[in-house]
């Protein structure tokens, strides 16, 4: 009896504070907030950036993150091949905001201390996603033995599914040639601080160039391994291997020049950043 008596008060407890709980819960609910509630988006008194004791004057002091002006300068590759005795170039620096940046990329060979070649790319770049910017500008080619070109360029570059660095612009040049560049690259983390980085370069043409011996369609194309150690972000030796080939109507220009059209090199070199 005793049992059964308890196990009713116990049921009379529980209904009580549930029926309150019920009715407390549905008084919240219900209603519109006092006329002298503080705004909600207000800083704290009601104070807004614009207006009350805390306001600075003259032009707005305060900026967000994606309002300020940052620069970069990237070495992706500076590698020496001993095979060659050549040194190759490969940079990308940007100033700009989050948004809009003015971009410069500059690539080419240096032998017996002399520059041969090299493409200069002047870009104005626009966020088009978190992920990826559409590029407009200019591209610079210098010959030491050839006559110089330029070429409008248009591109988008950025971080692809599946953490693939991604670049590819679209050249027109005078004559009305037509080019287009394909890099990719991926990073494999060994450790916190060795990384494989598989790379892959295609480069393909709209129209033959007997000029500069370069073929319509798929041109060359380079796929490169490089095995780096991070002695911090910011500085990096590595080594690696990086196979090329020419194909299709530029493979019968080198041939005819007794040019090799494919070549396999080992290569040793640095990237940084700052």
């Amino acid at each position: 009896m005793r049992n059964k008596n308890m196990q009713q008060l116990i049921g009379i407890m529980a209904f009580a504070i549930a029926t309150h709980t019920s009715v407390s819960w549905a008084q919240m609910q219900g209603g519109s907030a006092p006329a002298d509630a503080r705004d909600p988006d207000a800083y704290s008194n009601g104070y807004t950036l614009t207006e009350g004791p805390y306001a600075q004057p003259g032009p707005r002091q305060l900026k967000l993150a994606d309002e300020h002006a940052f620069w970069s300068v990237l070495g992706n590759r500076l590698e020496f091949n001993e095979d060659s005795e050549s040194t190759v170039f490969d940079l990308q620096g940007w100033y700009g905001t989050t948004y809009d940046r003015f971009v410069v990329k500059a690539e080419g060979d240096i032998n017996s201390g002399r520059l041969e070649e090299s493409q200069t790319d002047l870009l104005w770049g626009h966020a088009i996603s978190a992920y990826f910017d559409t590029q407009l500008g200019v591209r610079l080619d210098q010959y030491e033995a050839g006559r110089n070109r330029q070429w409008l360029a248009i591109g988008v570059q950025g971080l692809a599914p599946y953490w693939f660095e991604l670049d590819v612009t679209g050249y027109l040049g005078d004559g009305g040639r037509t080019a287009l560049a394909i890099e990719a690259e991926y990073e494999l983390l060994l450790t916190q601080t060795l990384i494989l980085q598989p790379r892959a370069e295609l480069t393909l043409y709209g129209e033959d160039d007997p000029e500069y011996g370069l073929g319509s369609g798929l041109s060359d194309a380079a796929i490169g391994l490089r095995l780096r150690y991070e002695i911090n972000r910011q500085f990096a030796p590595y080594i690696g291997v990086e196979w090329s080939g020419a194909y299709g109507d530029t493979a019968d220009y080198q041939r005819a020049a007794g040019q090799s059209v494919s070549d396999t090199q080992f290569v040793a070199g640095l990237r940084f950043w700052f």
